[in-house]
């Protein structure tokens, strides 16, 4: 007794266009969710190290909504007047404290404020 299972059926090539169509979503994503941009490194002395602190107090609260030189609420824009009338030069240290959920955003944006007025070096305290 023999079995008849009909005629062999031409071997059918697997499909590759979902294959393809997956890549290339997947590329798209991976471009699209990548930065192309170069990080930015910024020079932060420790509290705690280097030089000590001499001269009136310079103590720049950040917040959210607001400014605080020495705990007085000053505008952003007057800030670095304001702190230059407190330093003998560029080189003192200016103490910023980042208060009340402020931002790292917020923070970056008020150096790099102080980096454009010519403050060279910024002590970032917890």
């Amino acid at each position: 007794m023999t079995f008849d299972f009909g005629a062999d059926r031409p071997r059918r090539r697997p499909n590759l266009t979902p294959m393809i169509d997956v890549v290339f979503l997947l590329l798209v994503f991976f471009m699209l969710a990548s930065r192309f941009g170069t990080d930015r490194a910024l020079p932060l002395t420790v509290a705690g190290q280097g030089t000590g602190y001499s001269g009136p107090p310079r103590l720049v609260d950040i917040s959210p909504e607001a400014v605080a030189l020495n705990g007085r609420a000053i505008a952003p824009g007057a800030l670095a007047g304001e702190l230059a009338a407190l330093t003998g030069e560029p080189g003192d240290a200016i103490v910023l404290r980042a208060r009340g959920g402020a931002t790292l955003q917020r923070v970056i944006a008020v150096m790099d404020g102080l980096k454009a007025a010519g403050f060279t070096r910024l002590v970032l305290v917890e």
